[in-house]
């Protein structure tokens, strides 16, 4: 039996053979055909989506000055009309558009006039040769507006300032590596932080530069979420739109000569080292085609889902396609790789603690999205083009700590939900203060819409009761208190309301 097997499996690999050699006969004969009339199908390029930088030759630091700063000017554009100048007074330091000021008209103004007076009497100076030059050589330190007065944008750059910045940095140019964007590393003027700058062929939309910037950073918290969502503030151009009156925000430009003796503001590689020839490494970066830019959005988040929060009242958000939604209006969400625990303990006391210990970091940074939501106040600022400085774009109402993340307590259901839908069985254990039982009764009648409130409210453990003013929320709490029905209760009106939001967004800038 094992000759006749041996003998029928060579007779098939023969004819296996013969076939192969058939078709490849055949192929040729076809692609001869073709060539003879100009038809062959020109090479796909391996990587579409970039290009190099066109140069005559290769600029490295033994290249002309002229020729180096004209790599410089092609990269790093921005507004030409009007740049800013590092300023320093003692240990205060900061930047200022670079203009010509008439001090005559500005002392003889009120004080409290001389803003409006230094607005319109400065003369704007016009990013030069000169200026550059003077930046390159260690005499001034300059940095550019990236946002240009038609809203779009030469260049997108993300700025990482946090104790772990190395890992946080490594981690978004692994995500750009992943979908071929072309990124270059630059560490900071102080050393301790970095930028990481990509570079267009041409001006795009400010709010297209921004959404890749957004959809590059929403995955790459997929698998590190300590990055934070504050860092969606960190981009430059930071605005969509043009604020009246002003620039948008500005960047200090690379390659200053006084901290490049100390090996910052210079461009590293993988291992954090400099370039051995800055200018040589900068010849050959990759700019990303304008036209395929839309394409590459779509290719890092295929969902539409860009920044991945509760969307805010104002859905004009420039982060998706309204034609991506399912019918519920509610965003596909990214499958969640990696091996899931089997239980997760949950701890409920002041804020719904979730254990951290076996979790994959892209079901933590789902947690941590689950308690984010869009500021409104930011879109109403930028929608009428006013200033969003001190805005968050996101607020997260989650906390990092080292066994756990706490969300509000209000997510807690939420949270649940996201586990019961992956297949992990939940804990909770209740660590709340019950408090001390007061011995009331409440001896009021309730109107009929106060019996609503109470009927809705009842069953559940924790909720929020809004009503309009003269409601009687105060007189539902007492009813919920005298029947034993809550624990604790807290009366917050609308504008103490606000007040605390302010407060903590103010603390947390």
């Amino acid at each position: 039996m094992e000759g006749i097997w041996v003998s029928a499996s060579e007779e098939q690999l023969k004819a296996a053979l013969a076939e192969c050699a058939r078709f490849k006969a055949e192929n040729a004969r076809y692609r001869s055909i073709l060539a003879a009339h100009d038809l062959l199908p020109k090479p796909v390029e391996e990587h579409p989506i970039v290009k190099p930088l066109e140069v005559s030759s290769c600029i490295h630091n033994g290249s002309p000055p002229s020729e180096k700063l004209q790599l410089f000017k092609s990269l790093f554009r921005g507004r030409e009309d009007v740049y800013a100048l590092r300023w320093e007074r003692g240990e205060k330091h900061g930047y200022a558009p670079a203009a010509d000021m008439d001090w005559n008209a500005i002392h003889a103004a009120p004080p409290d006039k001389r803003k409006q007076v230094v607005r319109k009497t400065r003369a704007l100076r016009p990013l030069t040769d000169a200026a550059i030059r003077d930046h390159l050589e260690g005499k001034v330190t300059i940095g550019i507006y990236p946002l240009l007065p038609d809203e779009t944008c030469w260049l997108l750059a993300v700025d990482f300032d946090k104790s772990g910045w190395h890992e946080d940095a490594t981690a978004f140019l692994t995500t750009c590596q992943s979908f071929h964007v072309p990124a270059c590393l630059e560490r900071s003027r102080s050393g301790n932080g970095g930028h990481i700058w990509i570079f267009f062929d041409r001006p795009v939309p400010a709010v297209d530069a921004r959404r890749l910037g957004a959809a590059l950073l929403t995955r790459t918290m997929e698998s590190r979420h300590e990055i934070g969502l504050d860092s969606y503030d960190r981009f430059f151009p930071n605005q969509d739109t043009m604020p009246k009156g002003g620039f948008g925000n500005l960047i200090a430009l690379p390659l200053q000569k006084i901290p490049r003796k100390s090996h910052n503001s210079v461009f590293v590689d993988d291992h954090f080292e400099p370039h051995p020839d800055q200018w040589q490494y900068l010849s050959a970066v990759p700019r990303v085609p304008a036209d395929m830019l839309p394409a590459l959005i779509h290719e890092v988040a295929p969902e539409g889902n860009i920044v991945g929060v509760r969307f805010a009242a104002m859905e004009e958000e420039a982060g998706g396609d309204p034609w991506l939604l399912p019918p519920s209006k509610k965003r596909r969400e990214r499958p969640i790789a990696g091996p899931l625990p089997a239980r997760v303990r949950f701890v409920l006391s002041n804020m719904a603690y979730v254990e951290k210990k076996a979790l994959p970091p892209a079901l933590l940074d789902r947690l941590c999205r689950l308690a984010a939501f869009q500021n409104p106040e930011f879109y109403k600022a930028q929608a009428m083009r006013l200033p969003t400085y001190g805005k968050p774009r996101i607020i997260s109402c989650a906390e990092n700590f080292p066994e756990h993340i706490g969300l509000p307590r209000g997510c807690l259901q939420d949270a649940l939900e996201l586990f019961r839908l992956l297949g992990i069985a939940t804990e909770v254990q209740d660590e709340r203060f019950s408090g001390c039982q007061l011995d009331v009764e409440f001896q009021g009648t309730l109107l009929p819409v106060q019996d609503d409130a109470v009927a809705l409210a009842s069953p559940h453990d924790i909720g929020v009761i809004c009503a309009p003013t003269a409601f009687g929320k105060t007189a539902v709490g007492a009813w919920l208190i005298g029947h034993r029905k809550v624990s604790t209760l807290v009366v917050v009106h609308r504008q103490q309301l606000l007040d605390q939001w302010r407060a903590r967004l103010a603390t947390s800038l």
